[in-house]
């Protein structure tokens, strides 16, 4: 599902990635680990195909440079720092990004109640907890049922529970057969 075959990337003099490689099989989940500065994010942009870099990487045989578009479709991607808009409903701001992934219509109330957010709808992105904004978050990444998640540090800002809470949630989806 996931092919990345010597990847390098550099700011400038700087080696952020360094001849990576890795496959993934539909189904696995992968943990990227190392202090921060490893190079995590930056190869996660990579697969996303947000950055140059040498080598190569595709996504259900689609390369991330060639198309790129086609390749992105397939992730549902939770970034390490959320960018909500306070004022917007959570329903409001599941209909945005749908709509920003070309999907006509969502059953708001079903997303929710996926990620454990049911009844939350009417409430402003403001008016929820850290832990909840990561559900939300979640919930918009898996708009359009996309076979491969992409989750950067989604736990990094979450305290103990809220942290055992959001990895049984991702523990039940892996049950679906996403990688």
């Amino acid at each position: 599902m996931i092919s990345i075959k010597n990847v390098s990337m550099a700011f400038g003099r700087s080696v952020a990635v360094s001849d990576a490689t890795l496959d993934i099989p539909a189904g696995d989940s992968v943990a990227l680990w190392g202090p921060n500065g490893a190079g995590k994010t930056t190869l996660i942009r990579c697969v996303l195909g947000l950055l140059r870099f040498r080598g190569s990487i595709s996504l259900d045989g689609r390369d991330v440079r060639r198309e790129g578009k086609r390749a992105r479709l397939l992730v549902g991607y939770v970034p390490q720092e959320l960018g909500f808009h306070d004022e917007l409903g959570v329903n409001e701001a599941l209909r945005f990004f749908a709509a920003l992934k070309g999907l006509d219509e969502v059953d708001t109330g079903a997303t929710l109640e996926h990620v454990g957010l049911a009844g939350h709808g009417g409430k402003r992105v403001r008016e929820l907890s850290g832990g909840m904004k990561q559900r939300l978050a979640l919930a918009i990444a898996l708009l359009g049922d996309p076979p491969v998640l992409v989750l950067d540090e989604v736990t990094a800002s979450l305290d103990a529970v809220g942290r055992a809470e959001f990895v049984g949630l991702l523990e039940r989806l892996s049950g679906a057969g996403r990688t």
